[in-house]
């Protein structure tokens, strides 16, 4: 059977096919081509599989987001699929699955390679959304550090003294640090290369969000993240569906005034820190 006869059709890339990710891509991409990218060949079989079953008009692609290549044979397939109205990256490495170089590479260049490659190829009016976390706020990096970060190139980001020093010390201070950059990657995009497309920019901070790689840090640090989800306002967990919600506005026609920017999802775990009814490490 032939389920959509429509050929020419607005493009969604997807780097990083994690139940969030394809969480965001099942609320948006209805009768658009989606291309899922993703180092795991099987992870990449699961998903298509699963969409095809429900519809959707998927291709794969292997894509190392640690190579600026394959991240830019990425984005030039995308491209050749049709016009690329919206871009997602969920790729990254959580503390407890890497040591700080690995999430350094992949959390905080592999991003910058990513928002550097489709912004050669993102459609007028199109919409990016970079996953990042609430560990951004959890490590204040000074305003003039902050500052000469925004402005370096993605390339010369893990020459900054700040990032060799402070980031390579341990991955949660690499995961913190890399995840804050990401905002300020986002918002250097958005105010130059991605402006050029007339196309937008975001990041979303998710909180704690039970999906399959969350159990990797839950089973290392079970009890502090109980605390944590105890002090928060909303006393639960999250899930990949409520990030959909929020992405699919951020990525959508009623967000077109809001670029740079960065959306905490973190049901209020941040200001139980900031109030100190929540003191990290304790």
């Amino acid at each position: 059977m032939i389920f959509d006869r429509n050929n020419e059709k607005q493009v969604v890339a997807l780097l990083g096919a994690g139940s969030m990710g394809t969480a965001i891509v099942r609320r948006i991409g209805a009768g658009k081509k989606i291309l899922l990218g993703d180092i795991s060949e099987k992870a990449l079989e699961r998903v298509s599989e699963d969409f095809g079953h429900c519809g959707y008009d998927v291709e794969t692609m292997v894509v190392n987001a640690l190579h600026r290549d394959s991240v830019e044979a990425f984005a030039h397939r995308a491209a050749e699929l049709g016009p690329v109205m919206h871009f997602i990256d969920t790729a990254g490495a959580s503390p407890n699955q890497a040591n700080p170089e690995h999430i350094v590479d992949l959390d905080m260049v592999g991003t910058g390679l990513a928002i550097d490659a489709f912004s050669e190829v993102m459609a007028a009016g199109g919409s990016g959304l970079i996953i990042s976390s609430q560990a951004a706020y959890m490590y204040p990096i000074p305003n003039d550090i902050e500052l000469q970060l925004v402005n370096t190139p993605t390339e010369g980001l893990k020459d900054v003294p700040f990032v060799k020093e402070v980031a390579m010390q341990n991955s949660g201070l690499a995961y913190m640090i890399a995840k804050r950059i990401n905002h300020l990657q986002a918002q250097r995009a958005a105010a130059t290369s991605w402006r050029k497309r007339r196309a937008r920019i975001n990041t979303i901070s998710p909180g704690v969000i039970v999906t399959p790689l969350a159990y990797d840090e839950f089973n290392a640090n079970g009890e502090g993240y109980q605390r944590m989800i105890d002090a928060s306002a909303a006393g639960r967990t999250g899930t990949s569906d409520e990030i959909a919600e929020a992405a699919a506005f951020l990525l959508g026609e009623h967000a077109r005034f809001i670029t740079g920017t960065d959306l905490l999802i973190d049901g209020g775990v941040i200001a139980a820190i900031r109030t100190g009814e929540y003191k990290l490490g304790e």
